[in-house]
């Protein structure tokens, strides 16, 4: 059977190459046809030698993962959802931002976090993706933009917890942010995480060079207990902890995510507690209104309360940002990513 060469580090590309009799070097040349160019067909490779594409096509091939959908907003997000090779689905954002684009991608099929206001989170975990069916979510968009439209920041906000599949996300990061991957600065990419204490730790370690939010979403463990069950292993404290040990280069801060749900977490009370929690952390806040769904017992919060909760972090001279989330009437929105998708999956497979 043929192996996927998508599915090799660089330092495996080079060693079957010199297995084979061929050069070394031909691997950085191979990285960039398939990452870069997004080649699926050994011939396009055209400064390799036939002699070796004709070996590679004879072992290997070049998977990409299949788009099946795109949707597109009437505020022009566009939303992509692609089939995995054992046919399960899974769904990105492009997200028009004035003079940039943004995609959201996933990490994983489903979510086992259990957040109450996600409708991800209602599929429960299926599995984790692999380090190319990461890192293919990024190419695959790139290749179908206009060649003015290829420079894309990346956030790891889809599908999933990011740290809870940390090494093939850890990884797929490092691919798309080498000059023989997709080549696209750490300082484009964001990952958000829950908070897993941990992994937060462990992350230090790794040096990606990349932004970091994390999505707090409440004031009190209370609260947050009964919104994310991941507070009862790691509490609001050893979280901040966690944020306030965190490396950041200079004027870099981390990005604390914060949906307001009306009548849960957007009290006045609300916004004064959330600051005394997050003294002493280089950070700014983007408030989120929540995205209601008629599946789920919560409703949007109000814009006087929006407004006031944003005056009162301001006035302990907080960066605060309001972060409309685009793509609602497609089921774009954040929170909303891959539950009907899912829904749709599971009708074919009963039918079966």
């Amino acid at each position: 059977m043929k192996k996927d060469l998508k599915t090799l580090s660089f330092p495996e590309l080079e060693k079957l190459l010199e297995e084979m009799g061929e050069k070394s070097y031909h691997a950085k040349q191979l990285a960039i046809w398939i990452w870069q160019r997004g080649i699926t067909d050994f011939a396009q490779a055209t400064d390799i030698s036939k002699p070796c594409r004709n070996k590679l096509a004879e072992r290997y091939y070049v998977s990409e993962i299949s788009l099946t959908t795109t949707r597109m907003a009437k505020d022009n997000s566009c939303k992509y959802v692609f089939r995995l090779s054992d046919r399960l689905e899974i769904e990105s954002v492009l997200i028009p931002e004035q003079d940039r684009l943004t995609l959201c991608i996933s990490t994983q099929v489903g979510c086992r976090q259990g957040c109450r206001f996600c409708l991800t989170a209602r599929m429960g975990f299926v599995r984790n993706l692999l380090i190319h069916e990461i890192v293919d979510q990024v190419l695959q968009v790139k290749k179908r933009l206009p060649s003015d439209k290829k420079n894309l920041n990346i956030v790891l906000m889809g599908m999933g917890e990011p740290l809870d599949n940390y090494q093939n996300t850890i990884q797929a990061i490092r691919l798309i942010s080498s000059p023989l991957g997709l080549n696209i600065s750490p300082r484009r990419i964001t990952l958000s995480t829950a908070g897993l204490v941990p992994q937060l730790y462990q992350l230090q370690k790794e040096k990606l060079g990349v932004n970091l939010a994390v999505s707090i979403n409440a004031p009190s463990d209370t609260i947050r207990n009964t919104l994310m069950p991941i507070n009862r292993q790691y509490n609001l404290e050893s979280v901040f902890q966690a944020l306030r040990d965190f490396p950041l280069p200079s004027r870099q801060k981390i990005s604390i995510e914060y949906i307001l749900i009306g009548g849960v977490n957007d009290s006045p009370e609300a916004a004064r507690q959330l600051r005394r929690g997050l003294r002493g952390i280089p950070c700014k806040v983007n408030l989120i209104p929540y995205n209601p769904d008629p599946s789920l017992p919560y409703n949007e919060c109000s814009e006087l309360c929006l407004e006031q909760f944003q005056e009162i972090l301001r006035g302990y001279d907080l960066t605060v940002t309001v972060r409309r989330s685009k793509g609602r009437d497609i089921g774009a929105a954040c929170g909303q990513l891959g539950y009907y998708c899912f829904q749709q999956y599971l009708k074919k497979i009963q039918y079966k």
